[in-house]
C-alpha cells in the first residue's frame, strides 16, 4: 500500500519506518528541511534502539523516502497519517495548530479519495474539526474520510511495540476507511478494536492517564512505606501478582515524565473540564507526581546540609532509559534546583547528552559515570539505565568525597550499598 506520514518525530518516524518494513511504500513528510536533509543522508535525529538500521534497510529497498512536500504525499498515497506535535499550552490544553495546518495543506492538494488518519494524540472531537477543515477547503466533490488510529509506542521499545502490539485501535466513520486500515494492519495479526472516531480519541487519553494513575498510586504508597519502614518493592511485588492489577508501572521513583504522560494527563483534565466534569482523580495524580520530585530534593537537602559549593553528580538525564528524549525529564527540575542552591553539577547519560545541552547549561558533561563520581559529595540516580546497575560500586565509593547515593529509581539493593559503606537513600525501600 502507499502510505504518507506527515511529521517525523518519534511517532511519525517509527510508524513510517515500520510500515515500510512491512512492505508498504512510505513517504515521510516534514516541513523541517534540515531534518529531512539529515534523514536523506542517513542521519537519524532521535535515539531509538534498532531504528537507524531499519531506516537504512528500507531506504535501500526504496520503500521509504523523505520529503518536505506534502503535495507529493497527497498525490501518491491513499492513506495519510497525521503525526505532528500537539504540545501543551500554558493552561494544559493541547495546541492543535500543527494539526489544523496539516489538514489545510492536505485539503488544498486533494484530488482523489484519501483516508486521513489522526496518529497524533488529540482531544476528543478533533476528528470533527479535521473533517470540517478539509471539507471547507478542498475542491467540491472530492471524497475523503477522517479516522483515528492512536499510537501506543513506548520510547525505548517502540519498534517492538509497533510490530507486536497488544491491540490496534481504529476509529472510523465509513466501511471504506475500516477496510483500508484493516488491510494495512493485517500483517501484524493483532487484536483489532474498531470503533467510532471519538471513542478512539478517548481511548488514547484514557490509557495514558490510567498508566500515569498507576505510577502515582505506587508512589503515594511508597511514601507510606518510608514512614513505616515497610518495603515498597515487596508491596509492589505482592500487588502485581494479582492478575487484576499486573506488575507493570508499579515501580516507585521520581514519577512519570516524557512527552506523553504529563501532556496527556493535563489535556484530559482540560477536556473533562470543558465538558463540565471535574476530573479530580487526575488532578491528584498530577499532584503526587510533583510531590515525588519535591521529596527527592528534600532528601538531598536533609543529607548534605549546605549544598552551595558542593559537587553533586547526576546519573541519567533522559526521562527514561533507552531513549535520548529530554522532554519533561525529572533531571531538568532537579538540576534547576541544584543550580539555585549554587551546587557544582556533573552529569552523565549514555545517550541523551547531545539533546540535554538544548535544555541544560551550567553543568559539567562527563564521559562516564566514574568521572561524575570523582570528588562528588553526593551521587543522584535520576534515570535507570542498565549500565548504571553494572557499575563497580567499590570504585565509585573510592572516587567520591562523601559516600552518599540518593537513588530516585531504586536500581540498587539497600543491603548491597550499605555493606560497601555507602549511605544509601532510595524511594520507599526498607532499611536495615
Amino acid at each position: 500500500m502507499k502510505i504518507g506520514i506527515v511529521g517525523t518525530g518519534y511517532v511519525g518516524l517509527v510508524t513510517g519506518t515500520c510500515f515500510a518494513d512491512l512492505g508498504n511504500d512510505v513517504i515521510c513528510v516534514d516541513k523541517d528541511k534540515l531534518k529531512i536533509n539529515s534523514l536523506n543522508k542517513g542521519e537519524v535525529p532521535i535515539y531509538e534502539p534498532g531504528l537507524s538500521e531499519l531506516i537504512k534497510r528500507n531506504k535501500k529497498e526504496r520503500r521509504l523516502t523523505f520529503t518536505t512536500s506534502i503535495k507529493e504525499a497527497v498525490d501518491n498515497c491513499e492513506i495519510i497519517f497525521i503525526a505532528v506535535g500537539t504540545p501543551s499550552k500554558e493552561d494544559g490544553w493541547a495546541d492543535l495548530t500543527f494539526i489544523e495546518d496539516v489538514a489545510s495543506a492536505i485539503a488544498k492538494n486533494l484530488k482523489n479519495y484519501r483516508l486521513i488518519v489522526e496518529k497524533s494524540t488529540v482531544p476528543v472531537e478533533t476528528g470533527e474539526w479535521v473533517n470540517f477543515t478539509i471539507k471547507t477547503q478542498a475542491k467540491k466533490g472530492v471524497e475523503f474520510d477522517v479516522a483515528s488510529n492512536p499510537e501506543f509506542l513506548r520510547e525505548g521499545s517502540a519498534i517492538k511495540d509497533f510490530m507486536n502490539p497488544d491491540r490496534i485501535v481504529i476509529g472510523v466513520s465509513s466501511k471504506r476507511a475500516e477496510n483500508l486500515l484493516k488491510k494495512l494492519y493485517a500483517p501484524l495479526k493483532a487484536p483489532l478494536v474498531v470503533t467510532d472516531v471519538k471513542s478512539a480519541e478517548i481511548i488514547k487519553h484514557a490509557s495514558n492517564s490510567f498508566l500515569a494513575t498507576k505510577i502515582s498510586f505506587i508512589n503515594a504508597v511508597s511514601n507510606i512505606c518510608e514512614k513505616t519502614g515497610a518495603d515498597i518493592a515487596k508491596v509492589a511485588e505482592g500487588m502485581g501478582m494479582d492478575k487484576r492489577i499486573g506488575k507493570q508501572f508499579l515501580n516507585a521513583g521520581l514519577g512519570y515524565g516524557g512527552s506523553c504522560f504529563p501532556k496527556d494527563v493535563d489535556a484530559f483534565i482540560k477536556i473533562a473540564g470543558k465538558l463540565g466534569y471535574d476530573f479530580g482523580l487526575l488532578k491528584a495524580v498530577k499532584d503526587v507526581n510533583q510531590h515525588q520530585i519535591r521529596s527527592f530534593l528534600k532528601k538531598i537537602e536533609d543529607n548534605l546540609w549546605i549544598i552551595k559549593g558542593k559537587t553533586i553528580g547526576i546519573l541519567g538525564l533522559s526521562f527514561k532509559p533507552d531513549t535520548d528524549d529530554m522532554r519533561m525529564s525529572a533531571s531538568i527540575g532537579v538540576i534547576d534546583w541544584l543550580k539555585e542552591e549554587k551546587a557544582l553539577i556533573k552529569v552523565f547519560d549514555p545517550q541523551a547528552m547531545p539533546k540535554a545541552k538544548e535544555f541544560i547549561n551550567g553543568v559539567t558533561y562527563c564521559k562516564d559515570a566514574y568521572s561524575v563520581a570523582k570528588g562528588a559529595s553526593c551521587l543522584l540516580v535520576v534515570t535507570e539505565w542498565n549500565e548504571f546497575k553494572q557499575l563497580d560500586l567499590t570504585k565509585i565509593k573510592k572516587l567520591m568525597k562523601q559516600p552518599l547515593i540518593i537513588d530516585g529509581r531504586n536500581i540498587f539493593e539497600p543491603e548491597t550499598l550499605e555493606k560497601i559503606g555507602f549511605k544509601y537513600l532510595c524511594v520507599g525501600r526498607k532499611k536495615n
